[in-house]
């Protein structure tokens, strides 16, 4: 299982609409083969701050899901919103022994 998390902050003025678009994107990357979770939260006390949890089954699944057309046009739309350069990582899983 891969996971990936992202920190996205966009200008404060722009957090409607990036909730907006975030949820949009989150909710067809969820219908993609081998998405396992996508989540977005929104901070309630900076509301321009988001974070994206996601579980993908395999990162040839996680790669394939970045390179569809709803990926690239959130990426483009939320260009303009952005306070600074998402932030995207995968991780992996720490299990306590």
């Amino acid at each position: 299982m891969v996971h990936v998390m992202a920190s996205i902050v966009v200008q404060p003025e722009q957090a409607k609409a990036a909730r907006a678009l975030l949820a949009g994107l989150s909710a067809e990357s969820r219908r993609e083969p081998g998405c396992l979770a996508y989540e977005l939260f929104q901070r309630p006390d900076l509301p321009h701050m988001f974070r994206t949890v996601e579980q993908w089954q395999a990162v040839a699944d996680r790669d394939a899901g970045m390179r569809k057309a709803h990926v690239a046009q959130a990426i483009a739309a939320g260009h303009t919103m952005f306070a600074a350069a998402p932030e995207i990582v995968t991780c992996a899983r720490v299990d306590a022994s």
